[in-house]
C-alpha cells in the first residue's frame, strides 16, 4: 500500500516539473480587396464578379478610397494572453522613401475548428496619404509572442 502512495506522489511531482504547453497559432490566408467611393469590394454576392470588379479598380485607381484586408487565422488553445493581429504596410515611394504604415486589431482567445476571419481597413484620408500598397505582412500575436505570419512576396 505505501509504493502505491509513494508512486502516486512520485507521478504527481513529475506532472508539476513538466513545462506547460503554449499556445500555437497559424495566419491561415489573407485577402486584400480595394474599396470603391460606397466602401464596397463588388457589386455582387459572386467570386467571378468580385474578381472583375477589383480588377477594374486596379486600372482606375480614382475610384478607389481605401484598401481592406481579410485575415483568416487559427489558434489552438490553451491561451494565456490577448491575441492581436497586425498588418503592415508598404507604399509608393514619396520622395525619397516608402510610406509605412502598421495597424493593430485585437481579436477573440478563441478560434473556430477552421479558423476565423478578421477584417482590417485603411480608408479615406490615411489611406490617400499612404497611396498605394505595394507589399504587406500580417502576424499574429499572444501578447509578445509570435504565433504565425504570412506576407506578400515583396515585403
Amino acid at each position: 500500500m505505501r509504493w502505491r502512495w509513494n508512486g502516486i506522489l512520485a507521478l504527481l511531482w513529475l506532472a508539476m516539473a513538466l513545462p506547460a504547453a503554449a499556445g500555437t497559432g497559424r495566419v491561415l490566408k489573407v485577402l486584400p480587396e480595394l474599396l470603391d467611393k460606397g466602401g464596397k469590394t463588388s457589386l455582387y454576392p459572386s467570386l467571378y464578379e468580385r474578381d472583375a470588379y477589383q480588377a477594374m479598380l486596379r486600372q482606375h485607381p480614382a475610384l478607389v478610397s481605401g484598401i481592406r484586408f481579410y485575415v483568416q487565422w487559427r489558434t489552438k488553445a490553451p491561451i494565456w494572453e490577448r491575441l492581436r493581429i497586425r498588418l503592415e504596410m508598404r507604399g509608393g515611394a514619396q520622395g525619397n522613401l516608402a510610406s509605412q504604415i502598421a495597424l493593430e486589431k485585437p481579436v477573440p482567445t478563441r478560434s473556430g475548428l477552421l479558423g476565423q476571419w478578421t477584417a482590417i481597413t485603411l480608408d479615406g484620408d490615411p489611406y490617400k496619404k499612404f497611396g498605394s500598397v505595394s507589399a504587406w505582412r500580417v502576424t499574429l500575436w499572444e501578447g509578445g509572442k509570435l504565433l504565425g505570419e504570412q506576407k506578400s512576396f515583396l515585403w
